[in-house]
C-alpha cells in the first residue's frame, strides 16, 4: 500500500502560506479523484483506499514525523512505499523534483519524518517556493501575486504526476516527471 503525504501547517492562519504546498498538491489529488479526508487521528487525516493512503498531518510542520509514524506501523506500511510532498527554498518557485533519499534539507517536516522512519530512503516531490532572508518568516508567509501563476501550474502537475504513481511504479513515475520536466 501506498502512502502519500503532504504536509502543511494546521489552521487558517497558515492555509495559504508557503509551507502548505504540500496540503495544497494532496487537496487538489484528492478533488481530482474524487475522495475526501474521512478519518481522523489526534495528528491527522486521511483518506485509505485499498492500494493507497492520502494523509495530511494536522500536527504543525516540525512534529509530522509522528502522523507518518503512527499510519506506518497501524496500516504495516513499508517505508519505500511512503512518499512525502513538501515545499523547498532551494529550489525556485514553479520548479519540482522528486527524489528517493537524501537529507531534509534544513525542511524541518522532513527531519521530523527521517527521524521518526529511521531511514533517509523516502521518496519525496519537493515543491520550490524560493529562499527569502529569514526562513521562518519567508516559509509562514504568502506567495507574492506575481508567483500564483506558476504555483498553481507546479502544484497542478504535481498532482497529475501523483495520479499516475498510484497506479505505476516509482521508476516509471521518474521517468515520467523528467520527460515532463521542462513544461513546468
Amino acid at each position: 500500500m501506498k502512502l502519500i503525504v503532504g504536509l502543511g501547517n494546521p489552521g487558517e492562519k497558515y492555509a495559504k502560506t508557503k509551507h502548505n504546498v504540500g496540503y495544497w498538491v494532496l487537496d487538489l489529488l484528492a478533488e481530482k479523484l474524487a475522495l475526501s479526508f474521512d478519518q481522523k487521528t489526534e495528528n491527522g487525516i486521511y483518506v485509505k483506499q485499498p492500494d493507497f493512503i492520502l494523509a495530511k498531518p494536522t500536527t504543525f510542520m516540525n512534529k509530522s514525523g509522528d502522523f507518518v509514524e503512527e499510519l506506518i506501523k497501524f496500516y504495516k506500511i513499508n517505508t519505500q512505499d511512503l512518499m512525502i510532498i513538501y515545499d523547498d527554498m532551494n529550489f525556485e518557485v514553479g520548479q519540482a523534483a522528486i527524489k528517493t533519499t537524501g537529507s531534509a534539507g534544513g525542511q524541518r517536516g522532513m527531519a521530523h519524518i527521517i527521524e521518526k522512519c529511521k531511514t533517509k530512503e523516502i521518496k519525496r516531490l519537493k515543491i520550490g517556493i524560493s529562499r527569502g532572508k529569514n526562513a521562518k518568516e519567508y516559509v509562514l508567509s504568502p506567495f507574492l501575486p506575481k508567483d500564483n501563476a506558476k504555483i498553481k501550474l507546479v502544484i497542478e502537475e504535481a498532482a497529475n504526476i501523483l495520479i499516475f504513481y498510484l497506479s505505476n511504479s516509482f521508476i516509471t513515475t521518474i521517468e515520467k516527471f523528467n520527460a515532463n520536466k521542462n513544461k513546468v
